[in-house]
């Protein structure tokens, strides 16, 4: 046996031992589900990479969306050279290496190298510095991924010299989908063992997997290793199967349907009644559920002015910390974050004024939309504005002592009140 079969033996045994999630990651773009706008047959994108001329740029999604994947479906349709990287185990010394290897390449055959990096926020200033001089001579072409926003992770320089592209959360549909290829390819997937699943197991594996492909793959991967052998040689994957992976119950909760509604409204009605208990209790139903922790936040942020307003404006304070927080560090860690938030509402005092207020200014708005600013109140910022007399008589109100006697609402609507004691 040849050394290149040793290895290429090597290599399919290393592959079948394989996450069943890496087994099916796809090889070309039309294997690849979802992230239409980027990927699809009339894109810009995909024809610059069939037409290698693949431009350097980062890849910003969720876990799961396919940043990797469409690295390496661009190695495999390019004729460049590919090496891929991770910004976890990774310094400047092995982008030295990659350099000097592209650059002989370069020279000698005139083929380019795309230098993928993974995680490339995980990179210090000095790390992504290191790759400046290189994309800009066009020694390398860089591809990085990340989950973090790169406005805030990525050095502006190299964001200069990189387009952003931003993969979006898969559907329900596109992971169910992908789940039906690895059921059915016999090859790379689980076409072999005879396996079938219930579509309610099915369904739930989709939304459970909240547009992570990578979840899906290995919820699907776990259930199948955990299934029973059934009648006639089969394995079914029923949604106890998934339940006894998963180790625990399915919680009933629609992200979509009725029951969203009517737990949020739970939630809120929880909170403006101050049982804290009862709102902790909601707010577990939707997290434990699988709803959008982000839903949530913004949600109490609105209650926070809605509902608590100026009796306690720390409410606000609260529950913007919490949204940040939830962006910051996710699900599950984020839900404390947001329980504190809840339980801070839910014993905070309660007022509706600036609700009723900003209400009643609306209407009023809508109403009145034909009454001018008075002039006084008016900025004159040229010669002409001021000798139409735009700022006369202004009472610069730091200026004075005393409580100034000044008009701030349109004629029609001197002595309207809206924040009422």
């Amino acid at each position: 046996m040849s050394q290149s079969q040793l290895f290429s033996n090597q290599s399919k045994a290393i592959k079948v031992h394989a996450p069943l999630a890496d087994r099916m990651r796809p090889k070309t773009f039309d294997e690849m589900v979802g992230q239409e706008a980027l990927i699809g047959k009339s894109s810009a994108f995909r024809r610059l990479v069939e037409q290698d001329n693949v431009p350097s740029c980062i890849f910003w999604g969720p876990p799961g969306t396919g940043k990797t994947t469409l690295a390496e479906v661009i190695a495999n349709v390019s004729h460049s050279s590919f090496i891929s990287l991770s910004a976890v185990t990774a310094g400047v010394s092995d982008i030295r290496k990659i350099v000097q290897a592209a650059e002989e390449q370069l020279k000698v055959n005139g083929r380019r190298t795309i230098l993928f990096i993974d995680e490339i926020h995980r990179f210090n200033k000095g790390q992504q510095d290191a790759l400046l001089p290189h994309i800009e001579r066009g020694t390398l072409v860089f591809i990085g991924a990340t989950t973090e926003n790169p406005s805030f992770e990525v050095n502006q320089a190299l964001l200069s010299r990189a387009k952003v592209f931003v993969l979006s959360s898969l559907t329900e549909q596109d992971i169910r989908s992908i789940l039906d290829r690895a059921i059915n390819d016999k090859e790379r997937g689980l076409g072999s063992i005879n396996l079938k699943i219930q579509d309610e197991a099915l369904e739930l594996m989709s939304q459970l997997a909240d547009g992570d492909a990578r979840a899906a793959l290995n919820l699907l991967e776990m259930s199948s290793q955990a299934v029973s052998e059934q009648d006639k040689g089969s394995k079914v994957i029923d949604v106890a199967i998934i339940k006894a992976v998963l180790q625990r119950s399915h919680l009933k909760y629609d992200k979509k349907g009725e029951e969203h509604y009517n737990i949020i409204s739970a939630l809120h009605k929880s909170l403006r009644g101050s049982d804290a208990d009862a709102a902790l209790y909601w707010l577990a139903r939707m997290l434990e559920g699988g709803e959008d922790p982000m839903y949530v936040a913004r949600r109490l942020v609105r209650f926070a002015s809605e509902d608590i307003g100026l009796a306690d404006p720390q409410a606000m304070v609260q529950a913007v910390t919490a949204m940040q927080a939830v962006n910051f560090v996710g699900m599950p860690e984020c839900n404390v974050h947001l329980a504190q938030a809840v339980a801070y509402m839910a014993q905070a005092p309660k007022s509706n004024k600036l609700y009723i207020a900003y209400g009643a200014a609306a209407s009023d708005a809508r109403e009145t939309s034909d009454q001018p600013v008075p002039i006084h109140l008016r900025n004159a910022p040229t010669k002409l504005m001021k000798e139409l007399g735009y700022g006369k008589d202004y009472k610069y109100n730091p200026n004075f002592k005393e409580p100034v006697d000044q008009d701030y609402l349109p004629k029609d609507l001197l002595g309207r009140k809206y924040l009422i004691d």
